[in-house]
């Protein structure tokens, strides 16, 4: 009869064993204090500026390979060498609870030393916005690694007497293990046995949990290992009693034989399940590990087959090396989530020469040179890291520098990653999407039935030339009904007939008043055109040319407004920046970085509004840094907005002008105060200055020993706003997702919901509540005697900022009441030529005046000049030597949610987790350092005082025992 509880037993003994030398503790203090060293010094925690505690477990599988040899060492080799072992193999107790309890006891010790490690994380989230999704999966990763470990470490004890021997070969073969999976050794070898190497390798798989990804694949690779070599140890102690007789000799082959159908069942699950790809599950903030709902979405819009293509050498850049299997694995979940629509392959063109021709002459792709150094030599490899996407007749192609993020950790130490690759590629298959459908039948993309309203006035009522459009508006409306299959109807309605109902009632819902030929015409007719699918209006404007071909084209273009499979236009409104190579260097308003990046997913078009027109086919106006708009610039933002258009305003009372010796601030006139202030909205001639903010860098000269030399100091610029999860509007899609925005040089702006009640006002970005405002123009960083002291102190009162806000709803034109500017000089005689000929006449303008905007319009503003300037976005991005994308990424989001483009914005937020360390003082860094050794230190004495009193409750109820027997 085996005693009850024999494997808890077992475990205690062998747990009160190890904490009873003192060698224990001296043990998990070396444990504690070189995963601390490794987090704050070697990955440089506080230097990354990343909430997260990727450091602690990047040097974990090592740890544990020491930490597993020294509490497995002594498990059997002791028992083997003082001969108790026999003793144990004459108990009734099984060789398999005796592996047990011992297995149990070390995992125990081992989550005892990794519980330890705690106040890291808490110190993180505490510093910043921690997702403790991976945190999680990392603890989960450490415990299944250490039980693999010490499996192998208990095998290789049983076999031993020395616990020396048993050290070093638990060291040797666990190494062995982690290393199968180093880039060294992958490089030697062909990449196809080089991933097999890696399937085999602890330490890949367990990179792989601590990202996030809890995948069934790795968490059974793990306890197949247990298994083997526990198996292994079973077996090895049944061997120990048959020497000494024990058991008949009958069942030996019975052991080996399941010892073996074991150990092929557990290495076969690993080669079965090594095909099975969806049993996982994302840990993560926004699961950005997984394919998105958005992304599926946009699969499910395909009418043709997708091709997804890979295009891999298998000798590649060592950097690059291990991104690929990362690529496959999520472009083969595209083939998953296609549902039979999306084909994808992977090919290694420089092992098929036909591929490799096709590649080169229809998609342009190229080998890219590579140096690759080893031991021996340095090379360059031509190699390929392309990404295909193919639909229909279009395609695009997807390189190594549109698929990975590179970031200078140090001047020798570059991080290399895949930057968001289904961001990317969702984003190529959306472009190949709308590029085909906008090639083809226009309403197959369009949902729902759209109306067309013509509110024009009777024939005999408009002049000459609106009478031919007016003709052929019929012929054009018909063709367009033939085509749509049920999709488009047109109504006409004269506002001028009957009492006058109509006319007031587009008045009050649309704002759409009579229009005149001239300002000297008393004619007052209605020529209005407008498209509604019952919740979204659109109007279309008058063409230039007057004729049918211009109006289908027009119309086209608001149609287009209602499809989802069709790349938008924004129009761009920037000033054009004088270049002067003889001027000193200023902060000169190039928005290129702007348009570079909106041109990833939309068409930008640059327009001045000097014609007092938004061309037809802009979507959404972007008004950058605006200056000086005259009447007639207003008048084309005023009716685009009226029109129920989204427009994004940067703009203050204030910009930046930078020389070689200051830094000031002047008078700005943007020409949209007044427009502003009729909508309740104002923009302080002021700026914000914020206790938490982003550092200036600046140069300095120092002399040291008679030598001078120069180098970057980062100062505190209290005019760099750096704005954090509470700052940034948590509930909305714009804001939600950006890990943080640097706000530099802007003004407080406000909104007086008394003189708007029509409008909904949405603060979107806010500075700290230590915040203060200054009309100071001199905006020189301040220095001290030392360069990491500041002199900016807090002038007035301090609180939160409003800096960039959404307003949204009925507007009231600035025009309304007032003539139409493009009419005012329309009745100008021209002068006759010298040759006394009379020219042209100009094309006839008809205009009117919306008076009130649809509930549509939108206002995005930003109220700063500079923050998405050229030159700020470079000198915020050379502090860390990375360029600082996240107030473009704002411009941005803000675009995708007006225009609909949602998907890419949820996939895009799911990456931007924001987990960023707020700035902070060697001092404050000092602190927190110092904190976690000393709650690590506490720790260890509270095992120590849980031991001693457990100790002291043996020993009283020993003692009672032996009083009792006596």
């Amino acid at each position: 009869m085996q005693p009850k509880g024999s494997i808890t037993c077992l475990a205690r003994k062998e747990i009160a064993q190890f904490f009873s030398s003192p060698v224990a503790f001296v043990f998990l203090g070396t444990f504690l204090a070189v995963s601390l060293f490794s987090f704050f010094w070697v990955d440089a925690f506080f230097a990354r500026n990343i909430a997260d505690v990727r450091p602690l477990f990047q040097s974990m599988p090592l740890l544990l390979i020491f930490l597993v040899a020294a509490l497995t060492m002594r498990m059997w080799s002791e028992e083997r060498r003082m001969g108790t072992i026999e003793f144990l193999m004459t108990l009734p107790v099984t060789p398999l609870k005796l592996v047990l309890g011992k297995f149990v006891a070390c995992i125990a010790l081992l989550a005892i030393a990794v519980a330890l490690t705690l106040p890291l994380p808490i110190t993180v989230s505490l510093l910043g916005n921690l997702d403790w999704g991976p945190v999680f999966g990392a603890y989960l990763a450490t415990l299944f690694l250490g039980a693999s470990y010490i499996a192998i470490g208990l095998f290789i004890s049983s076999r031993n007497d020395s616990q020396i021997v048993s050290l070093i070969l638990t060291v040797l073969v666990c190494l062995g293990f982690y290393l199968l999976g180093s880039e060294t050794l992958a490089n030697l070898l062909n990449q196809k046995t080089g991933e097999i190497l890696q399937s085999l390798s602890t330490g890949i798989r367990f990179d792989s949990i601590t990202r996030g990804i809890l995948d069934i694949r790795d968490i059974y690779y793990y306890l197949s290992l247990v298994g083997v070599f526990l198996t292994l140890n079973i077996l090895g102690l049944e061997k120990q009693r048959w020497s000494t007789g024990s058991g008949p000799r009958a069942h030996h082959k019975a052991w080996y034989a399941l010892v073996t159908f074991t150990l092929l069942n557990l290495i076969v699950g690993n080669v079965w399940l090594s095909q099975v790809k969806t049993l996982r599950t994302d840990l993560t903030h926004g699961q950005i590990f997984s394919i998105s709902d958005a992304t599926r979405q946009t699969l499910g819009r395909l009418q043709e087959p997708l091709l997804i293509r890979g295009y891999f050498s298998a000798k590649t850049h060592p950097l690059l090396s291990p991104l690929v299997p990362q690529l496959r694995d999520l472009i083969k979940e595209y083939e998953v989530a296609g549902d039979g629509r999306v084909r994808v392959e992977f090919v290694d063109p420089q092992q098929n020469p036909e591929l490799e021709d096709e590649a080169n002459t229809k998609y342009s792709i190229k080998p890219v040179p590579f140096q690759v150094s080893d031991k021996y030599q340095a090379s360059l490899v031509n190699s390929y890291f392309n990404v295909l996407v193919s639909y229909g007749d279009q395609f695009e192609v997807l390189g190594f520098r549109d698929l990975i993020e590179v970031k200078e950790k140090a001047e020798m130490d570059i991080d290399v990653k895949l930057r968001n690759p289904e961001y990317d590629i969702t984003k190529a298959v959306k472009k190949v999407l709308t590029s085909f459908q906008s090639s083809g039948e226009l309403f197959t993309s369009i949902k729902q039935p759209i109306t067309f309203t013509g509110y024009v006035s009777d024939t005999t009522a408009l002049p000459e030339e609106l009478q031919i459009l007016r003709a052929a508006m019929d012929d054009v409306l018909k063709d367009f009904e033939e085509k749509s299959g049920g999709k488009f109807q047109a109504t006409l309605e004269d506002p001028q007939s009957g009492d006058g109902q109509l006319a007031q009632t587009i008045l009050d819902q649309f704002g759409m008043r009579p229009m005149s030929a001239s300002l000297l015409s008393n004619e007052q007719f209605y020529f209005y055109m407008l498209l509604s699918d019952g919740k979204q209006h659109v109007q279309i404007a008058i063409p230039d040319a007057l004729d049918s071909e211009a109006l289908k084209r027009n119309i086209e273009a608001g149609l287009k407004r209602f499809a989802g499979d069709f790349t938008r236009t924004v129009g761009l409104v920037a000033p054009q920046a004088e270049q002067n190579p003889y001027a000193p260097p200023s902060n000169t308003h190039n928005f290129d970085l702007l348009r570079e990046k909106l041109t990833e997913t939309l068409t930008v078009k640059d327009v001045d509004l000097n014609d007092g027109k938004v061309p037809e086919d802009v979507d959404l106006l972007i008004l950058a840094a605006p200056e000086n708009l005259n009447d007639k610039q207003l008048f084309a933002f005023d009716q685009f907005l009226m029109q129920g258009g989204t427009v994004v305003l940067a703009t203050s009372p204030l910009a930046t002008e930078l020389s070689r010796t200051s830094l000031m601030a002047k008078p700005y006139e943007s020409g949209l105060g007044d427009w502003l202030a009729q909508q309740g909205i104002s923009v302080d001639n002021s700026l914000v200055l914020d206790p938490q903010n982003a550092r200036f860098p600046i140069p300095v000269t120092r002399n040291v020993g008679g030598f001078q030399f120069q180098e970057v100091s980062l100062l505190d610029y209290p005019y760099f706003a750096d704005i954090r999860s509470e700052g940034l509007n948590a509930s909305s899609m714009i804001t939600s997702g950006l890990p943080q925005l640097t706000m530099a040089w802007a003004s407080p702006l406000h909104f007086d919901a008394t003189a708007a009640t029509g409008i909904t006002y949405t603060p979107l970005v806010n500075t700290s509540e230590g915040s203060w405002t200054s009309e100071s123009l001199e905006l020189t960083p301040r220095m001290g005697d030392l360069a990491s002291t500041t002199l900016w102190t807090p002038e007035g009162k301090t609180s939160s900022q409003v800096v960039g806000a959404m307003f949204e709803g009925r507007f009231e034109s600035y025009f309304k009441g007032k003539p139409s500017p493009l009419l005012s000089t329309e009745t100008a005689e021209k002068a006759p030529t010298a040759e006394g000929e009379t020219p042209p006449a100009d094309k006839p303008t008809f205009s009117g005046v919306l008076d009130k905007s649809a509930e549509s319009a939108r206002i995005f503003l930003f109220a700063s000049n500079e923050f998405v300037t050229d030159q700020t976005i470079n000198l915020t991005s050379s502090v860390d030597r990375t360029l600082y994308l996240n107030s473009l990424q704002l411009v941005q989001n803000a675009v995708d949610w007006s225009l609909e483009d949602r998907d890419l914005l949820a996939i895009r937020s799911r990456s931007q987790f924001a987990n960023t360390l707020p700035p902070m003082e060697p001092s404050q860094q000092m602190f927190w350092e110092y904190l976690n050794y000393a709650l690590m230190l506490a720790g260890l004495a509270l095992i120590y005082m849980v031991y001693r009193g457990w100790l002291s409750r043996q020993h009283k109820r020993h003692a009672r025992l032996l009083g009792g027997n006596v």
